[in-house]
């Protein structure tokens, strides 16, 4: 893999792990657009360790709260006047679903889910579901106005994201929407709610690592690349959704699916 390649990716996972348009399926499509070979594990570490660095840096103090209210909380038995300590009871539950499900069915969703006419109706179909998941919300509730039923349905939502094509954060900011949090707590909380499924994903994937098939300059940049954008792609999508709607992430989805299914359809003559 060359440095600019790696740099590509890197720009690719930063940007499309936090908008709901799914950093799966460009990863997947892109070196099949472009012929280029498969990165491999190794690879997709470093970009998980970018997006890692990203959201931890962006909500770092937000992290330290939560974990620091959600000891005091269980050490009383409460979480009565610890709202921190609340919310991070609620990411552990809604955490639970995507984990069990991404833990068992991850080989098999990346095998045969990666052929680029699945990706194509998962980016349509889940393209459809944000968009009806927004325009019938009524977004009236925060974060802390939840209570486990809707950190369940988040976390159920969230367990879809296996499926390459569907978007972690798209899914999992529909499931707040239909639980009717405002566009910008939905979108904080999936991206809270990424943490641990970013972080769990990582050490799986460092069980079977095998760092001699990259370079180190590509790991690096990857790395580098990736928690940049990411970094970016939170400040920017928070801003962007306390005055407008996810609509043209709906509309990009649609388009990318025909994209896909016109470029599969012209590689293999049909």
């Amino acid at each position: 893999m060359s440095l600019f390649q790696s740099m590509v990716l890197g720009f690719i996972q930063g940007v499309t792990e936090f908008l709901p348009i799914s950093s799966t399926a460009h990863l997947a499509l892109f070196p099949w657009f472009l012929s280029w070979s498969d990165p491999g594990l190794a690879f997709n570490v470093a970009l998980h360790m970018g997006t890692l660095v990203a959201v931890v840096y962006y909500f770092w103090k937000d992290l330290f709260l939560i974990a620091k209210e959600f000891v005091i909380g269980v050490s009383l038995g409460s979480f009565k006047d610890y709202s921190n300590g609340k919310l991070g009871f609620f990411i552990i539950i809604s955490t639970i679903p995507g984990a069990l499900f991404g833990f068992f069915l991850e080989e098999y969703a990346a095998g045969i889910l990666r052929h680029p006419l699945a990706i194509a109706l998962s980016l349509f179909v889940f393209g459809i579901v944000l968009y009806i998941s927004d325009r019938f919300s009524r977004k009236r509730r925060n974060m802390l106005d939840m209570n486990v039923f809707d950190c369940l349905i988040i976390g159920l939502a969230q367990a879809f994201a296996v499926i390459p094509g569907v978007s972690r954060s798209g899914v999992t900011i529909a499931g707040g929407l239909v639980r009717n949090l405002k566009r910008d707590e939905a979108a904080r909380f999936s991206f809270l709610l990424g943490t641990p499924l970013i972080a769990g994903a990582l050490v799986l994937e460092l069980r079977h690592i095998d760092y001699a098939t990259i370079s180190s300059l590509s790991f690096v940049s990857g790395i580098l690349t990736s928690s940049v954008f990411g970094f970016l792609s939170i400040k920017y999508m928070l801003r962007y959704v306390q005055t407008r709607s996810y609509t043209v992430f709906v509309l990009y989805r649609i388009v990318l699916a025909l994209v896909i299914l016109g470029a599969w359809l012209h590689k293999n003559g049909v």
